[in-house]
Parts: structure tokens; sequence; C-alpha cells
């Protein structure tokens, strides 16, 4: 499992297993973001299943799938849902880039847009050009 931190509460990854979650549990992690869609993942690797073991090792879990350059403000918000006072977060898709692409407009006011994109960078997703959206959200 390739787990990358955005924030010390918060960092994304590319697809995982179910019994991947054991290891976040140990990590740390209180809750798991889904932003990979059903349709895309293989049958051992579907939300439901990565869900249910989320659950059952007492992690919370929010099912926030991106598709295909698909975004919106809800997908935003939901991003944000997921982290509350004292949880320490991982989300999930296909490369880690989506999610981390929702983490940073997530964070769009909370957090300087030079913060962001540099967390980003750092964790392999640069995405400068993103910096015109962030500062949009910002204000």
């Amino acid at each position: 499992m390739d787990t990358r931190t955005l924030s010390p509460d918060f960092a994304v990854a590319p697809q995982i297993d179910a019994a991947d979650v054991a290891i976040l549990a140990d990590q740390g992690f209180t809750h798991v973001i889904c932003n990979r869609p059903a349709f895309e993942s293989a049958p051992d690797q579907q939300p439901d299943l990565i869900k249910q073991a989320a659950e059952g090792a007492g992690l919370g879990w929010t099912d926030n799938p991106m598709a295909g350059g698909q975004l919106s403000m809800d997908m935003i918000e939901a991003q944000r849902a997921g982290k509350t006072e004292g949880s320490k977060v991982l989300a999930y898709c296909a490369s880690g880039t989506r999610s981390a692409i929702l983490w940073g407009l997530s964070q769009a006011g909370r957090m300087a847009t030079d913060d962001i994109l540099a967390a980003m960078a750092d964790a392999g997703y640069p995405m400068e050009q993103m910096r015109g959206q962030l500062d949009m959200l910002a204000n």
C-alpha cells in the first residue's frame, strides 16, 4: 500500500484492498474515503468490500466517487465531511490523483493556495494548474 501524506491528518493512496484496512487502523487512521467509482474497481476491490472491512475495524467510511472529470461542490464537501476533529483520514482512488485533487479543493480557504499545492507536489501530485480554482474557492 502506497500512502502519501498531504497533511498530518490526511493521506491519499492508489487503490487499497480490504486486507489493507487493518494496516490503516494500526497506523492510526480513523476514516476511509473512497473516491473510486465501483464500475472502475476489480471484483475483489469493490467499495462495498472495503467499506465492510473499514466498519469491521471500527473506521468511518465515506463513499465519494469521482468519475471521468465529473466534479461538484457536493463532492468537495463530502471530502471535507470525512475529516472531523481528531480524525486521521485515508482517501483512495485508482492512483491517488482524484483523492489529492478533492483534498486540495476541500482545503481552499482553509490553507494558503501555495501550501496546498506544495503538499500535493510533495506527495507526488504536482497540480499547479489548480491554482486558479483554489484561489476562486478560497474567495
